[in-house]
């Protein structure tokens, strides 16, 4: 059986055409990869700033329903919680790669631009960097938002209690009464007389609690500082 011969002429042509093929491919990857880093920072630039007054004409077949949350739920955890529900163009930390893929995943979706993005986080979080959970939210209309991303770590178990006092005045009432109480019975009997009685205890309650108000107050103001439902959306710092 002979060998067919050679043709060096067409190993070049052949070769050639490899080469504008691999080019072509190269330059493909090259428009994909282009396309996609302006998209990552058109999407960056939404964010960082964010518009009011923005509704997204978001496909409701295509949501998941359980994202969905209406802005009265919103503000009740952002109350529960001492946290903000603020524009993104307000929030420091960094927003992770993750969020910004979703963001991209449901743009291609629904065929649309996401504007409008919120966030959920600590009051610290919207001033400096800190590693509680910020939360990404988009405007679908009439009060209610969807939930596109999660990212850092859980708030503390006992967040919701210890917030508990900055709900409202008489909460914070209460806790001085009862701290004032704590601080009362931990004082030695006979220290200010020779005899304990009632009408001492009471006094000593009362001196208790005006001295516990009294840093409660001046932290208060001079930290400017304010009740949770009056930060909950609030934009400044010592609001």
């Amino acid at each position: 059986m002979l060998l067919k011969r050679t043709n060096i002429e067409e190993k070049l042509i052949r070769l050639k055409d490899d080469e504008k093929v691999s080019q072509g491919i190269l330059a493909e990857v090259q428009k994909i990869l282009a396309a996609d880093s302006e998209c990552h920072e058109r999407i960056e630039k939404n964010i960082s700033g964010g518009q009011d007054n923005i509704i997204n004409a978001f496909d409701f077949d295509l949501l998941e329903t359980d994202r969905i949350y209406h802005i009265d739920q919103i503000r009740e955890i952002c109350i529960d919680y001492r946290l903000r529900f603020l524009n993104s163009k307000y929030f420091k930390g960094k927003i992770p790669p993750d969020a910004v893929s979703k963001i991209k995943r449901l743009e291609k979706e629904h065929n649309i631009e996401v504007k409008g993005f919120k966030i959920i986080a600590p009051s610290k979080l919207f001033k400096l960097e800190d590693k509680d959970d910020p939360l990404l939210f988009a405007p679908i209309g009439n009060n209610y938002f969807y939930l596109i991303h999660k990212w850092g770590n859980d708030l503390h178990p006992l967040r919701k209690w210890l917030m508990w006092p900055f709900k409202g005045i008489v909460n914070l009432i209460f806790v001085t009464l009862v701290v004032s109480y704590l601080v009362t019975t931990l004082v030695p009997e006979g220290l200010f007389s020779k005899s304990s009685s009632t009408t001492e205890f009471w006094i000593i309650f009362f001196f208790m609690f005006k001295c516990i108000a009294s840093i409660v107050i001046f932290y208060g103001f001079a930290l400017g500082k304010n009740f949770n439902p009056a930060i909950w959306n609030s934009k400044y710092f010592n609001a």
